[in-house]
Formats: structure tokens, sequence, C-alpha cells
């Protein structure tokens, strides 16, 4: 019964520690969406698409009237003013109260400009979020293809060093029942020696490549991370990915580089249009009020002597300075040392240079598109010369194989053939996994979420 119990805990502690593993599988899209969440370079992004939408919000706001108040307490000493406007030696103390409002009713359509202007810079602002992701999708892509390549490079160089091992069983026995002499025996163990060395290199491979993909996604590398292996899909002879014009044409309207630079564009072209609104005169409405205290203003006076008898009350003298005003301003401008001119020049200036910088834009897109098509069309058509290369290589070598075990061939032919099909098969997996990648792009151009 112990012994059952003590099995049924291990078991159940092995179960669990395969469950708390497969936790630690991260698929593509897992690592994309944890990018999207942690990197820093879509964080700050984020804040520059939070403070354009902040600039917005204040050119909205900048619509709506003014309204202002102001409170004084004065202290006078010595020579003051009196009620009647005359002067004489005493001390006073004087509160002010006032409340002032204004709106702008015309200011040359620049508040209606920059609302606009503010608006592109927002909408190029989150396309340059779109392609912050973008990049970052693409470059975890690209480290999780290294990995899984790495593995499959890694399975076969341990496919090869455990067919070196088998050899050496049987030549071991060979050599121990006099059939073989000794040397060939160590011939087999040099080579089996180069193939672990093989191995330990492919391992340290995977392994930096686990850190490559771990160091773009911020995190610490443990030893329970590991990527989910999916199912790829065999690769057609009949492959196509269509024309790179084909791709362009598509990529042009929706990639968020191409879009951020056209409204960059715009809020240039809005920018020119503020700036031309300081040739226009501005009208603008205010009202005011006005009201004043003063603890020498007196309300009665000695009929004779026309001594002060008494201050007014506080709120009858509110009552009675208070001061109303309406009125309108119109601000002409006539000379202003050309400066308006010059911000308009300079306005023009940089819609010009927004415009090639869109141009510019635009040439990279096709560049980008072309050199992912050309390599694409490269990959392809070395993972088929590979695949040719892979199956007589596997001939060659199995009857390599067949007469090394008769003593017809010498050990370093049999070594060659060996290594050159290793070289082969690797370079076939090198080459598929470099088709998927440039593919990838490509639908990435046109506007295909990534997927394995």
């Amino acid at each position: 019964m112990k012994g059952i119990a003590i099995s049924g805990i291990l078991t159940f502690i092995l179960l669990l520690s395969g469950t708390i593993r497969a936790q630690e599988v991260w698929s593509l899209q897992k690592c994309i969406d944890y990018a999207y969440e942690n990197n820093i370079q879509i964080k700050q992004q984020v804040i520059n698409t939070n403070y354009s939408n902040n600039q917005l919000q204040s050119a909205k706001l900048k619509r709506y009237p003014t309204l202002g108040s102001q409170i004084s307490h004065n202290y006078s000493f010595g020579l003051s003013r009196t009620q009647n406007y005359t002067y004489n030696k005493f001390n006073s103390s004087e509160s002010d109260v006032s409340l002032q409002a204004s709106v702008d009713l015309f200011a040359g359509f620049t508040k209606q400009n920059t609302i606009k202007q503010r608006q592109f810079e927002l909408q190029s602002s989150l396309e340059d979020l779109n392609k912050a992701k973008n990049d970052i999708a693409m470059q975890i892509t690209s480290a999780y293809l290294e990995i899984l390549m790495d593995k499959e490079l890694k399975d076969v160089a341990k496919v090869q060093l455990d067919i070196t091992k088998n050899l050496e069983d049987k030549t071991l026995k060979l050599v121990e029942a006099g059939s073989l002499a000794q040397g060939r025996l160590l011939e087999v163990q040099a080579q089996k020696a180069k193939e672990e060395l093989q191995l330990v290199e492919a391992e340290n491979r995977l392994q930096l490549a686990y850190l490559n993909l771990v160091q773009i996604l911020d995190m610490k590398l443990t030893k329970n991370f590991e990527i989910e292996t999916p199912a790829l899909s065999s690769i057609d002879m009949g492959a196509s990915f269509g024309l790179s014009d084909d791709v362009y044409s598509t990529a042009v309207n929706i990639r968020p580089e191409i879009k951020s630079a056209e409204y960059k564009l715009k809020g240039y072209e809005k920018q020119f249009d503020v700036s031309k609104g300081a040739l226009y005169p501005t009208l603008s409405f205010g009202a005011s009020y006005f009201t004043r205290y003063n603890n020498k203003f007196y309300d009665k006076f000695d009929p004779v002597t026309q001594e002060p008898l008494s201050v007014m009350p506080f709120g009858d003298q509110l009552k009675n300075n208070a001061q109303k005003a309406l009125g309108f301003t119109l601000n002409i401008p006539i000379f202003n040392q050309y400066q308006a001119k010059m911000q308009i020049k300079n306005a023009k200036l940089q819609v010009e240079s927004s415009t090639l910088e869109l141009q510019n834009q635009k040439n990279n897109l096709r560049k980008e598109i072309e050199t992912a098509y050309t390599n694409a069309s490269a990959a392809l058509n070395r993972y088929f010369s590979n695949e040719k290369a892979v199956t007589s290589m596997k001939e060659a070598f199995r009857y390599n194989e067949e007469k090394f075990n008769l003593g017809a061939v010498s050990s370093y032919d049999y070594n060659e053939s060996k290594n050159n099909l290793t070289k082969a098969e690797s370079d076939l997996l090198q080459a598929k996994y470099e088709y998927i990648f440039r593919t990838k792009i490509l639908d990435f151009y046109k506007g295909v979420p990534i997927k394995l």
C-alpha cells in the first residue's frame, strides 16, 4: 500500500510538472500579444499618441470664451485721495473686485485650421503606433522561426550522431571479433567526437536563438520558457506569391508608415493655412465688471463741520461703485516686421519637405517589397534544389554505408558522404525557413496577419 501511495504521489507530481511546463509553452501569437503589452518602444508611442490627443483637445477648448477675475486689497499711507477727489494726509485701505470675459468672433480661421491640424497629427501618431507594432511583430516572427530552424538543425545533428554511435557499436564488435583493424574503430570514434561537437554547437545556437527572442520580449530568460512548434504546411512546387507590383499596389494603401506620412503632410498643409491667418484682422467681444470698497468712503457728514460721521457699508459700496462694460475689439495687422510672411514661407517649406518625405516612404516601401519578393523567389528555388540534393545524398550515403560495412570503401569516403548529407539537410532547412519568413513579409505587406 505504501508503495502504491508513493507511486501515486510521484505520478501526481509528474502530471503537475507537465501542466506547469505546458503553461510555459508560447505560441507566436502569444509572444506578439505579450510584446504589444510590454514593449518599451510601443509604450513610448502610446504616450506620444496620448500627447497628440491632448493637443487636439486643447485646440478644441480654445474655441470657448475666456473668463477671469481679480481681487486686490491695497493700503495707502500719507497723501491719499478723498471721497471728494481732493488729497489729504490719512491712512486708508481699499479692495477692488473685477471680472473679465472675452470671446473671439473671428481670428482668420486659425482655430478651425489648428483643430484640423491636430486631428491629422493624432492620426499620424496612431499610425506610428501601428508601425511600431508591425516592426516588433516582424522581429518576433524572425526570432521565432530562427528557433524552429535551430531545433530542426539540432535534430539533424542528433540523428547523424546516433547513426555514428550505431556504427561505432558495430565496428567495435567486428574489431573484437578480429574482422576489422583497430584503426577503423578509431576513425569512427573520431567522427563521433566531431559530431558530438556539432551537436553541442547546434544546442548553443538554439539557446542563443531563445535568448534573442526573450530579449526582444524584454523578459528574463528562464529554463521553462519554450515555444510552440506549429505544423508548418509543406512547400508547393507551384507556389506563387503574385507580382511585386501587385503587392506594392495593396501595401501603399494600407501600410501605417505611408498613412502616417500622408497625415503628416495634411497636418503641415493645415499649419500653412494657420500661418496665413496672421494676415487677417481679428475681432473679439468682451465684457467686464468692476467694483470697489474703501474704508474712508463715508455716507454721513456733520452738517456744520462736514466732518465724516460713518463709513458707507460694504454692500452699499460694492453696489454703488459697480462699473459694467461691453465692447468689441478689432485688431488690424499693418506691419509686424514681416514675421507673418516669414512664417508663411517656412510653413510652405515644411509642406514641400513633407511631400518629399511621403514620396521617400513610398520608394522605400517599393524597395522593401522588391527585396522581399526576390529573396522569397531565391529561397523557393534553393529549397527545391536542396530537396533534390538531399534525396540524392541520402541514396549516396545509403550506398556508401553498405559498402563501408562490407569494407569496400574507406572511412574517409564514408564520412565525406555523411557530411555531405548533413550539409544538404541543413541547407534545405535554412532555405525552408528563409522562404517561410519572406512569404510572411509579403503577406504582411498585403495586410494578412502573421500566422504559422
